[in-house]
This record gives structure tokens, C-alpha cells and sequence, in this order.
């Protein structure tokens, strides 16, 4: 898909004063990442089962 069909949002971990930044948006069968300081470079796609496996395994190392 192209960034400007996606609709990112911040990531939660992302803090208001930090430029380490993660956007995150979801689209029918995965999500897509991006930084936020780099949002012309694009962005990487995952499908859904991907980004529920991540997201599982980051819960569980508590990150």
C-alpha cells in the first residue's frame, strides 16, 4: 500500500519529548511501521499473523 492510503498513529511506547518514534497503522490483513523522523523513506508492511507474532513475543519479553 502507499503511506498516504494508511492511516499512522504513534506508537504508545513513543514518549512526547523523545525523537524515537514508531508510527503504526493497520490495513485489511497486517499493519505497516514507520519512523517517524523517516516518513519519506516509506514504510514496512507485515501480515497479520507477522505482526500478532511480534507483538506476542514483545509482550512476553516485556519491552
Amino acid at each position: 500500500m502507499k503511506s498516504h492510503e494508511l492511516n499512522f498513529r504513534k506508537s504508545s511506547y513513543s514518549g512526547a519529548r523523545t525523537e524515537n518514534c514508531v508510527e503504526v497503522a493497520g490495513f485489511p490483513g497486517g499493519s505497516a511501521v514507520r519512523d517517524t523522523q523517516n516518513r519519506g523513506l516509506g514504510h514496512l508492511e507485515f501480515p497479520g499473523s507477522e505482526w500478532a507474532a511480534l507483538l506476542s513475543t514483545a509482550s512476553a519479553l516485556d519491552l
